[in-house]
């Protein structure tokens, strides 16, 4: 089988500024080959100096405190590598062969299992930062991709492009946070390296140690700027968690554990997990070491669910069902693969957690992606992943753009669109988001394959169907009006009145009462300002007044004004008066539906 990460195979191309790179997720399990890292900083402490023959265990117990189990852990050969006191997980080093039994034995222990069959990497102990590299400006312009306009991505953002105050994660190889599509929507605050199972906060842990992430940050909110490309919700905020290690570029247990824990406590709304969790492509809970990576994960997985975070998760890359496992002949591998039977019992992780959403890919139109994993009861719902000459178009690191295909590419179309989903509903929990993700979907009728199972509304290819981000965001059918927008920025300056202009022509007539106003406003602090709309005429119409206490960052909104009295064609102008000193801003781009 092969993993759900694209990154595991060699890329056939890279792209230069403007170019095409093409990344197909069906060939052999290759390992990609790393960007240098950059010179290091001073690394964060580290419980112990780096020794062969060092494993990795996780030691679970009852959640709270956990001084008892920390203090068996020194008592038997090992170091506390991290402690998550709040799901009872303790990631413990230990070169010794006695120290899982021995700490199965002590009270109070639950679990213990190793994350891994090869050492770990003396870089745990004195981390690398990953490249910073140069940026290649594009001259590419944006335009609707046909992964967009499959999902409805580009009728949505003419109701909204997504709330700045939504934090979208990803759990993955890092991001580029440089790249000119993510750079205005980075959140660097909350960026952070999981890699070996402990946060690293330091500047630049969080970016991508290959190109994987990267391409699937810009999938789900590269920004709507007039370059490159656009992602599913161009408004809301990108996190990266590199959990992948240098430079073996593997997602172990307690690295995913970190990335769950870091998610919750950080307040992220979504994340991504394009991924399956290393060494073993399914964790079997008749193995005393896949059982406690299987609790371990599960418990982090619940703790930011808990917080308010969904887990959106590739369903893989083997066109393997995953409702009828037989054998798994790729793991472990960080060491020797070797052929072994396995049932259901078995499980493929994040995907198969409970709250986790499943998704399974597809090619361009109502088909099944040829690699894509499926499963009747397993798959949760679909989205474009690429397929064969129809790629999935968008980041890579340095300025750069490329085609890339998998499951791994659908995941972040279903990202972006439950980050729309949280953006018109604040108040909306993981379960709620789910559960809209599954009822707005499109049925899509299995083909003529007998491995496709199900219904119309719920099969084994497709799950609940295709997700859609124009009823994500309250739209039913696309906008029937002429459109017109702005991407120029324009400055907004402390204590000052900043206008940007459209030019309306071709429309009939008046304004409808309805109109449309599309707005997307970047500032510090928006309870400094009074936005407002301003008709040809020079009426204004008061958009809204943010409360002075009103000290979130960004607008990104959509207003419906009644300018049925105003003739439709001559110059508007979106006003933002900043009332206050400290914070600035500018009007990143603004639109009218007619």
């Amino acid at each position: 089988m092969f993993s759900h990460i694209s990154t595991r195979l060699r890329l056939s191309a890279m792209a230069a500024a403007g170019t095409v790179a093409t990344a197909v997720a069906l060939a052999g399990p290759l390992q990609p080959a790393h960007a240098a890292p950059a010179a290091p900083e001073a690394a964060p402490a580290q419980a112990a100096a780096w020794a062969a023959g060092t494993r990795a265990y996780l030691v679970i117990t009852a959640p709270g405190d956990t001084t008892a189990a920390r203090n068996a852990v020194t008592a038997n050969g090992g170091t506390v590598f991290a402690s998550y006191d709040a799901i009872g997980v303790i990631v413990a080093h230990s070169a010794s062969a006695s120290f899982a039994p021995a700490m199965r034995a002590v009270s109070g222990v639950e679990q213990v299992g190793a994350t891994r069959t090869s050492d770990v990497p003396a870089d745990a102990y004195n981390p690398k930062l990953p490249a910073n590299p140069a940026q290649s400006p594009t001259t590419l312009t944006e335009s609707n991709r046909w992964d967009m306009t499959q999902i409805k991505a580009d009728q949505a953002w003419a109701v909204t492009t997504g709330s700045a105050s939504v934090k979208v994660g990803v759990l993955d190889t890092g991001v580029d946070d440089q790249h000119q599509d993510i750079a205005p929507n980075f959140n660097a605050a909350d960026s952070v390296s999981c890699a070996y199972g402990k946060a690293d906060t330091r500047a630049g842990a969080w970016r991508d140690i290959d190109t994987h992430g990267t391409h699937v940050a810009g999938t789900i909110a590269a920004a709507r700027n007039g370059k490159g490309v656009i992602g599913v919700a161009p408004g809301v905020k990108i996190s990266s968690v590199r959990i992948a290690e240098q430079p073996s570029g593997l997602f172990f247990a307690e690295n995913t554990i970190c990335g769950f824990v870091w998610a919750g406590d950080h307040g992220f709304k979504v994340t991504n997990n394009s991924f399956y969790t290393d060494p073993w492509q399914f964790n079997c809970p008749d193995d005393a070491d896949q059982a406690a990576i299987i609790e371990g994960v599960r418990r982090a997985q619940a703790y930011a669910e808990s917080k308010g975070s969904l887990q959106v998760a590739a369903a893989g890359n083997s066109n393997y069902d995953l409702a009828n496992k037989t054998t798994d002949s790729e793991s472990p591998n960080d060491s020797t693969p070797v052929t072994r039977t396995i049932t259901n019992d078995c499980v493929d992780i994040p995907t198969e957690l409970p709250g986790v959403v499943t998704v399974a890919a597809m090619g361009r139109g109502n088909v099944k992606a040829s690699y894509s994993n499926f499963g009747n009861g397993v798959i949760d719902v679909a989205a474009p992943g690429g397929d064969g000459a129809y790629g999935v178009y968008s980041t890579l690191p340095g300025g750069k753009y490329g085609n890339k295909n998998g499951t791994s590419m659908a995941s972040p179309h279903v990202a972006g669109v439950a980050a729309l989903l949280a953006s018109v509903n604040p108040a909306y929990t993981p379960a709620d988001i789910r559960a809209r993700l599954d009822s707005q979907a499109t049925d899509t009728a299995c083909p003529s394959d007998s491995r496709c199972t199900g219904t119309t509304a719920d099969n084994g290819f497709f799950g609940e169907g295709q997700v859609d981000a124009l009823k994500a965001v309250g739209g039913s059918t696309p906008p029937t009006g002429t459109f017109f927008e702005n991407t120029a920025d324009v400055a907004i300056a402390d204590n000052a009145t900043a206008e940007s202009p459209i030019t309306v022509s071709g429309v009939t007539g008046n304004a409808p009462a309805t109109l449309k106003v599309g707005v997307d406003i970047q500032h510090t602090y928006r309870g400094d300002l009074v936005v407002s709309l301003v008709a040809p005429d020079g009426t204004v119409y008061l958009l809204e007044d943010f409360a002075n206490n009103d000290g979130t960052d960004d607008v990104g909104k959509t207003y419906s004004v009644n300018a049925s009295s105003e003739v439709a064609n001559g110059t508007w102008k979106l006003r933002v008066r900043d009332t206050a000193a400290q914070d600035t801003g500018r009007i990143n781009a603004w639109n009218l539906t007619f």
